[in-house]
């Protein structure tokens, strides 16, 4: 028999990997719990499987229990189930790529075992990431015995466990911001600049497109120091200087965005030349 699962939550997250839990025999679905019966139906009905509950008091006992909740969720949601009494020799888990599994202090008090494990994707279209999870990398820490568990039932779902430091989690989870929301923040500065210039929005973008993709191919390929290019890779001090200060007066946020991003780049550049 699989360990029966508990879905605290469920939204995307929780959704999908009810989903596929459930189709691969990876755990056995057992109580949805949401914030209002209608979303817990739906919930349901995309698993495939489980039964809508009202409340955490209505929740039957499970080996597993799944938080699939906001951040600021976690704790309160942790300490009603740790209040109920249903945690002793349980394992309890969240989805944040933010927060540590010391979240969950109320259910180890409680005699849980906690852990965390956060899916690096976005779960913005719940229908293609289940239909495509394959190979999904998922940071995990907590209790030796809880990830044993928990390591095998994402394995059987297609995923890739990575250990992470619970003491660095927010740093951890800063990397995605860098990785995905900031790239895009600076990608929107040029693709401004462009137009500034006079280039057409749609023209712009496609100036921008090559640069940006065999960039990234190439940090992916050859790592940043082989990747970076361009006047700072070269020591060219005076073009620097003279970009920051058109780039100032034309937008001043901007100007300020392009001087924040020149001394690490010079850091990259130092490591490029192999210099310390």
């Amino acid at each position: 028999m699989a360990p029966t699962l508990n879905l605290v939550g469920a939204g995307h997250v929780g959704r999908v990997l009810g989903r596929l839990f459930a189709s691969s025999g990876a755990f056995t679905v057992q109580d949805v719990l949401t914030r209002g019966a209608d979303s817990a139906r739906a919930a349901v009905a995309f698993i495939g499987a489980g039964r809508v509950c009202a409340s955490v008091e209505a929740m039957r006992p499970a080996s597993v229990w799944m938080l699939a909740v906001g951040d600021d969720a976690i704790v309160p949601a942790c300490e009603r189930l740790a209040a109920a009494g249903q945690l002793d020799g349980a394992i309890v888990f969240h989805c944040s790529g933010a927060k540590a599994s010391s979240e969950l202090a109320a259910a180890r008090a409680a005699g849980a075992l906690v852990a965390s494990v956060h899916p690096v994707r976005s779960f913005a279209d719940p229908q293609a990431v289940a239909a495509d999870f394959a190979g999904t990398y998922c940071g995990v820490e907590g209790d030796a015995a809880a990830l044993a568990v928990l390591e095998a039932g994402f394995g059987t779902i297609g995923a890739r466990t990575v250990r992470i430091d619970p003491a660095q989690k927010t740093v951890y989870h800063a990397a995605a911001v860098f990785a995905s929301n900031y790239l895009v923040t600076v990608l929107d500065a040029a693709l401004r600049a462009y137009v500034a210039a006079g280039v057409p929005e749609q023209v712009a973008r496609e100036l921008a497109r090559p640069l940006a993709s065999e960039a990234l191919a190439n940090v992916f390929r050859l790592g940043p120091e082989a990747a970076l290019s361009g006047p700072v890779a070269r020591g060219d001090h005076a073009t620097v200087a003279r970009q920051q200060e058109a780039v100032s007066r034309w937008h001043p946020a901007t100007g300020q965005l392009y001087e924040a991003l020149v001394a690490p780049t010079a850091d990259l550049a130092r490591r490029k030349r192999g210099v310390s």
